[in-house]
Parts: C-alpha cells; structure tokens; sequence
C-alpha cells in the first residue's frame, strides 16, 4: 500500500509541475499546465536515469528545478498548521514554510523512484471558474488497470498564475494526510520542536528502495 501510495505521490511529480529549457509552461491554463509539464517532466526523468541511479539525490535535484516553481509551498505549508498558525511568529512561519519545503522536496524525490513505466492522460477539463480548480489524470500501465488522479491547483489573483496544492488519489489528500501527520505533532511538541524534526528528516540522504 505504501509503494503505491509513493508511486502515485511520484507521479504527481512527474506530472504537474515542471519548466524546461525547451519550452514553458503556460502557468495561466491549469489543464495547458499539467499537459505540458507532464510531457517535459517525462523526458528529464528518462534523461536523468544514469544519474539517478548512481546518486538517488539528484531527484531532489529535478524537484527542486522542475517542481517548485509551479507548487504553492507557502499556502500549503500555513494550511497544514491551519489554526495553529495564530500562535506563530513570522519567523516561526517562514522557518516551517522553508523545512516544509524541504521535507515535501525529499518526500516527492523518494516517491520518483518508483517512477518505471507509466504513462499519464490528462483528462479534458472545463474552463476554472474562481480561484480553486482540479485537473483530472489518468494513469497506465500496460496489464492494470488505470488510476484516476485529482489535482487541485489554487490561481493567484495578483498574477493570474496556477499553482498546485494538493493531490487526491483513490481518495487520500495528500495536504489532508500531512496536515494529519504534522498537524498533531505541532498541538503536542509545538512548532519549534517540529521544525527541528524537519530539519533532521530533511538532512538524511536519499536512498532508493527496493
């Protein structure tokens, strides 16, 4: 259950969020959006298989390059401390936004080692209307059958860009499940105690498994 699950957190990688050399992604269209990157993300993973599999941390490398700028880290961040956030400094929250980064940027770079030979097909989409939207992907391998993926992406409205927040797959929210899993240590140990946790978490090496 666990290796599907971070298969499909790799997928959501691959699949949304990625700004090559060759061409970029019209961030204004959130369908264009997932088209595309899914498409560039693809051939950096192919492109990248010798360096991936004699140093596993240069997929931290391809999401850092490829998946940051399209992920709305810092609302996503402040939605897992939810009301928490009330009893936070600034610094407390630009200091959780940073290690929070860090830690989904070596959770998704885990997932991408699953990554083996899936292709997606993102699904037609309605025009957004407001500033929440979903963008709807199928996922094939050849002899199973397909998996449905739901991303959500948030517009900003002083730029007109779409940014993705959240991933729902066969019914789990990523966001929901780390507001879960952080949410409740942040009430125990408090924010400090938690970013210090991150830190540590983050500073392990990526080690791919089997």
């Amino acid at each position: 259950m666990f290796k599907k699950i971070a298969l499909l957190l790799g997928l959501m990688t691959s699949m949304l969020f990625s700004l090559s050399a060759q061409a970029a992604v019209d961030a204004t269209d959130p369908n264009a959006l997932v088209d595309m990157a899914a498409k560039q993300t693809f051939a950096r993973l192919k492109a990248d298989q010798a360096q991936i599999k004699s140093n596993p941390d240069h997929l931290r490398v391809i999401i850092r390059e490829e998946l940051l700028p399209y992920v709305d880290n810092r609302f996503a961040a402040y939605k897992v401390l939810g009301n928490q956030i009330k009893q936070t400094t600034p610094a407390q929250r630009d200091a959780f936004v940073e290690v929070f980064t860090e830690y989904m940027v070596s959770s998704y770079a885990d997932a991408l080692a699953h990554f083996d030979k899936q292709t997606v097909k993102v699904e037609p989409g309605k025009a957004p209307n407001g500033n929440i939207t979903a963008v709807n992907v199928s996922v094939k391998e050849a002899g199973k059958p397909d998996i449905f993926l739901e991303f959500k992406l948030r517009k900003n409205n002083k730029t007109g860009e779409w940014k993705a927040f959240d991933m729902v797959a066969e019914g789990i929210s990523l966001l929901s499940a780390k507001q879960s899993e952080l949410g409740g240590l942040i009430r125990q140990d408090g924010i400090d105690a938690v970013i210090a946790q991150l830190r540590e978490h983050n500073a392990k090496p990526l080690v791919i498994k089997s």
